[in-house]
């Protein structure tokens, strides 16, 4: 029997970031981190499956409302990567998971929607800072300004 997590407080701080990989998966701690928070009803503005989330989830070929359920139960992150690799309808090899979080890390924004959406964050939260060019360079400066850090 898995021994209950801690509930991630992301009133208080925020989620692991998007370049934290858990079983190779870029992304996977992050969105365990605001499963859990959920469950606990200290989310703040993070959001469960936000698109982000979902290309995880469309790439593992895992359902976001079953895995929930497995953050809900409490398991541990080990815990709910083993979760994925017998739930998973894709079977990733390695290099898979390699190349698409590496793919994810690199991201940019490509058409003109969120070529604009990602400016106006950026101009906004650091318009001075000129080395923010991919979506997990964005998130990772929302994530620092959002709980008081000097951009």
């Amino acid at each position: 029997m898995p021994q209950p997590t801690l509930p991630t407080d992301l009133t208080k701080r925020p989620p692991r970031g998007a370049r934290c990989r858990l079983g190779g998966f870029a992304i996977l701690p992050r969105i365990i981190d605001k499963g859990r928070a959920v469950h606990a009803g200290t989310n703040g503005e993070y959001n469960y499956a936000c698109p982000l989330d979902m290309q995880f989830f469309e790439f593992a070929a895992v359902d976001p409302k079953a895995f929930k359920k497995q953050i809900d139960a409490g398991l541990g992150d080990g815990d709910l990567l083993a979760w994925i690799k017998e739930n998973s309808g894709a079977n990733r090899r390695p290099h898979e998971v390699a190349l698409w979080s590496r793919f994810m890390e690199d991201r940019i924004p490509s058409d003109i929607e969120s070529r604009e959406f990602f400016h106006g964050a950026h101009k906004a939260t650091a318009a001075s800072r000129e080395d923010i060019g991919t979506w997990f360079d964005l998130l990772d400066l929302d994530d620092y300004a959002s709980f008081g850090g000097k951009v």
